[in-house]
């Protein structure tokens, strides 16, 4: 066994685990769903309960097949969407750290997602067993390529924030 073996593996456990704990909590944390729908509606996000299930479904179901190795770009697309969607939505105007709100955290979680969609899914998982990785710039770019068109396709249809009032 290979550092190169376990190091993409860390990395979809971690990062697998996170997004279901993310799904989890929007889903049944707090405020529940909707308390989630009303914060992405307060980010100006139209259909405010859509949005929450979609979230929950998306982060749960990324973090499953990340974990599993299963779909791994398209799990890191998933990932790296939810990410841009967060970041731009809710933490770039805060700066870039975390402890104020930043996009520190997402970047990375985006950025980390990349780099495992490049470097495919390690030999510990099913993509792997099946003969399925797709990795280099194939995976990377698959992976990126999806993220930015759906977030860009769900911007489209569903952000309409509200205007700043004029002094």
């Amino acid at each position: 066994m290979d550092v190169t073996d376990v190091a993409p593996t860390l990395l979809r456990l971690v990062v697998g685990v996170t997004m279901i704990a993310h799904g989890l909590n929007h889903w049944l944390g707090g405020g529940r769903i909707a308390g989630t729908a009303r914060w992405f509606a307060g980010l100006g996000l139209r259909n405010g309960v859509l949005q929450a299930w979609a979230s929950v479904l998306t982060e749960i179901g990324a973090g499953i097949a990340l974990l599993l190795g299963v779909g791994t770009p398209l799990a890191c697309a998933a990932v790296i969407a939810v990410m841009l969607v967060a970041g731009l939505l809710a933490h770039r105007r805060n700066g870039f750290f975390v402890f104020r709100e930043g996009y520190e955290y997402v970047l990375v979680l985006a950025v980390v997602a990349l780099a495992l969609a490049v470097t495919g899914p390690g030999r510990f998982s099913i993509d792997h067993a099946a003969g399925l990785e797709v990795t280099g710039w194939a995976g990377g770019g698959l992976a990126l390529g999806i993220a930015v068109g759906s977030t860009a396709l769900l911007l489209a249809l569903f952000w309409r924030p509200t205007p700043e009032p004029t002094a």
